[in-house]
């Protein structure tokens, strides 16, 4: 082999990347002992930006085309390289490929909760999980603030980074968002664009675009979540009234009858089970939201305010609710229309 044939071999011709692998985000072209050849090509393709950079400087970038190498479309090198024409000879320079594709479907989840003031609980810990996607945007801010030096970044170190910066926006975001919880949980394409709007600003910072994000759950912690179970049951029962029974014990009663109607003596049983004189129609008639009788009140009183009529009527809306059976609801009306008709 000639010494021509091996200086020729030194010169590098054609610069371009042909991405192989899948997740890989920055790429140095191998120089090794070689230079660049006066009047070369460079080749980006669609998806991809290239930068050359001189001892560490960022110089020119390159968007997809095909380009002739020289001093006018290397302006920023040529003037580091301090090239007062057009250079005959060739050159060395690191040049480094960007893939600027859409990553797309990428998870994000909050391996610890956040903990955030909320308007209804005072403090609250959130989880939540869902998927975004982002692409590299500026390759110099990419190289200068992530990627560096090296000859291969990939998605899955990019990554490790943006976890640390998504769980600090979302944190931030949620903290002055003023959104409550539940309407947090109630609406998560509200929480995704409170948090997309800050988390977009904070990517942009190291040449990252973030293209999509959604939260797909949001939650509290067990412990929590059981609390807030026992809240919003608690809302639901209704509040206290002075000549009324508590939401809560029309609540536990209207439960309690169902469940007697399963056992021995049915709803009977459950009525008997509250103490003498109090009738099978009195407990009803309390569970449907009725006056509780003071304890010094006469048994008459309370007969006088809750007639026979109306507990039979109140006994007919239990059986229309599915509260109570068709047996059950016969033998207490057959009950009652005896004593109705003595």
């Amino acid at each position: 082999m000639g010494i021509g044939s091996f200086i020729k071999k030194q010169f590098i011709d054609v610069i371009q990347w042909n991405e192989s692998a899948d997740g890989v985000l920055a790429w140095r072209f191998p120089m090794q002992d070689q230079e660049i050849q006066n009047g070369g090509v460079l080749i980006v393709r669609e998806s991809q930006m290239a930068v050359f950079v001189n001892e560490g400087q960022i110089a020119d970038v390159f968007g997809p085309g095909t380009h002739k190498l020289s001093t006018q479309t290397l302006p920023l090198l040529t003037n580091l390289m301090n090239w007062d024409k057009l250079f005959e000879s060739p050159f060395k320079s690191d040049v480094y490929f960007f893939s600027t594709r859409v990553q797309t479907a990428r998870k994000w989840g909050t391996p610890q909760p956040i903990t955030i003031r909320d308007k209804d609980f005072d403090m609250v810990r959130v989880r939540a999980f869902g998927m975004y996607s982002y692409r590299v945007t500026d390759p110099r801010l990419f190289f200068k603030e992530i990627s560096g030096t090296r000859e291969l970044y990939t998605r899955d170190e990019v990554e490790e980074q943006l976890r640390g910066i998504l769980m600090a926006s979302m944190a931030g975001s949620l903290g002055s968002s003023q959104v409550p919880f539940l309407d947090m949980a109630a609406n998560q394409m509200l929480m995704a664009q409170q948090i997309k709007g800050d988390l977009g600003t904070a990517f942009a910072r190291y040449g990252i675009g973030l293209d999509e994000f959604n939260v797909a759950s949001v939650s509290l912690p067990e412990e929590l979540q059981s609390a807030l179970d026992e809240r919003i049951s608690a809302g639901m029962k209704g509040g206290m009234s002075a000549d009324k029974m508590t939401g809560y014990t029309r609540y536990q009663t209207a439960n309690a009858i169902p469940l007697a109607a399963q056992n021995e003596g049915g709803v009977a049983g459950l009525g008997m089970g509250l103490g003498a004189g109090v009738s099978l129609g009195q407990v009803m008639g309390q569970a449907l939201g009725g006056a509780i009788a003071p304890a010094a009140a006469a048994p008459a009183t309370a007969a006088a305010e809750d007639s026979i009529e109306a507990r039979l009527e109140k006994l007919k809306g239990l059986l229309d609710k599915g509260l109570i059976s068709a047996t059950d609801y016969d033998s207490s009306k057959a009950e009652l229309l005896k004593k109705l008709i003595g």
